[in-house]
C-alpha cells in the first residue's frame, strides 16, 4: 500500500506571491525611478556630464526592471490551471534574471563611453552636475525606504531594491565626481566617475543572476540541508529509510519538497498512516519552511520493486 500526502499551505495564485504584497511600493519606485531619469537627462545634457548620463541610463534601467518586477508580480497571481499548475509563480524568476542582463548590458555602455571621453574630453559644469546628484541621491533614498522590507520576502524585489540601492550608490560618485571637477577643475572626474557607477553595477548583476540561476535549474533552496531534513525524518517514530529526497524553490518564498518515506508495514494499516503523514509534513513545515510537501509512504522492498520497473 501506498500512501500519498500533500501539504498545500503553499499559497495560491489566487492568494498572491509575497511579491503581490508590495505591489503599491512598486509603484511608488517606478514613479521615482521615471523622475530620476529625466531630471538626470536634463542635467546631463545642461552640463555635459556622461556621469550623469550614466546614471540616467542606471536609472532609466531601475524603472524597467522595477516595471518587470511588477509586471510578473500582476502575472503570478493568475490562478493555476491544469497544464501550468503552479500558475505564473516561475515569472518572477525570469523577471530577475532581465534584471541582472540589463544592468549588464547597461554596464559595457558606460565603461566604453568613458573611455572614448578620456581621448575626447567634454567641458563639464561642476556645479549644476553636483545639484542634480544631490536630487538623484534624495528620491532614490526615498525609494531604499519604500523597499526596505520587501527585499527580505523575494528575489524578485530584492533585484529591485539593489537596482536602486545601486543607483544611489551611482549619484554618491556623481556628486564626488561633482565636487572634484568644482573645485579643482579636473574634469576626468566625470568619466571615472562613470567607470565607478558602471563598476556598482557588475557584482549585484551577478549576485542577482546566480540566484535566479539557481532557482531556475531547481537547484536545491539554499537555506536549506538536504541531510539535515533527511535525519529529521528519520526521527520519526515508525519511519525505517528515505530515499528520492527533492526540494526545490518554485518562486522566491515558495520551496517544495518530496520524499519516499519507508515505513513499517504495520504502520500502512489502520490510522497510524494518517497520523504519521501528518507529523513528517509539520515536521518539514516547521524545521525547514516547507509550505508545499509530497510525502510517498511506502513499505520495505517498495524502493527495489520501483527501481526494477526502470532498467
Amino acid at each position: 500500500m501506498l500512501i500519498m500526502g500533500h501539504d498545500h499551505g503553499a499559497p495560491s495564485a489566487a492568494a498572491g506571491t509575497v511579491s503581490g504584497t508590495f505591489r503599491a511600493r512598486l509603484l511608488w519606485t517606478i514613479g521615482i525611478s521615471a523622475t530620476i531619469t529625466l531630471i538626470q537627462v536634463v542635467g546631463s545634457l545642461l552640463s555635459g556630464s556622461l556621469a550623469l548620463l550614466a546614471d540616467a541610463a542606471h536609472s532609466l534601467t531601475d524603472a524597467v526592471g522595477v516595471s518587470l518586477a511588477l509586471g510578473a508580480v500582476t502575472l503570478a497571481q493568475r490562478a493555476p490551471t491544469p497544464r501550468r499548475t503552479f500558475g505564473f509563480y516561475r515569472v518572477e524568476i525570469f523577471s530577475a534574471v532581465l534584471n541582472a542582463l540589463l544592468l549588464l548590458a547597461i554596464f559595457v555602455w558606460v565603461l566604453y563611453t568613458a573611455i572614448r571621453r578620456f581621448s575626447e574630453p567634454v567641458e563639464v559644469k561642476g556645479g549644476l552636475m553636483l545639484g542634480v546628484a544631490v536630487v538623484g541621491l534624495a528620491a532614490n533614498g526615498v525609494g531604499l525606504w519604500l523597499l526596505r522590507d520587501a527585499k527580505e520576502h523575494s528575489l524578485n524585489l530584492r533585484g529591485a531594491y539593489l537596482e536602486v540601492l545601486g543607483d544611489a550608490l551611482g549619484s554618491v560618485a556623481v556628486i564626488v565626481g561633482g565636487l572634484v571637477i568644482l573645485l579643482t577643475g579636473w574634469e576626468a572626474a566625470d568619466p571615472i566617475a562613470s567607470i565607478v557607477i558602471g563598476l556598482l553595477i557588475v557584482p549585484r548583476a551577478y549576485g542577482l543572476l546566480r540566484e535566479a540561476t539557481h532557482v531556475l535549474l531547481e537547484a536545491t533552496p539554499q537555506d536549506m540541508d538536504l541531510a539535515d531534513v533527511r535525519g529529521h525524518l528519520l526521527e520519526q517514530p515508525g519511519v525505517l529509510a528515505v530515499h528520492d529526497l527533492h526540494a526545490w524553490t518554485v518562486t522566491s518564498g515558495m520551496p517544495v519538497l518530496t520524499a519516499h518515506v519507508v515505513v513499517a508495514e504495520e504502520t500502512l494499516r489502520g490510522e497510524e498512516h494518517g497520523k504519521l503523514l501528518a507529523r513528517l509534513q509539520a515536521c518539514v513545515g516547521e524545521h525547514f519552511d516547507v509550505a508545499h510537501s509530497t510525502l510517498q509512504l511506502e513499505p520495505q522492498g517498495h524502493a527495489e520493486d520501483e527501481r526494477a520497473l526502470h532498467t
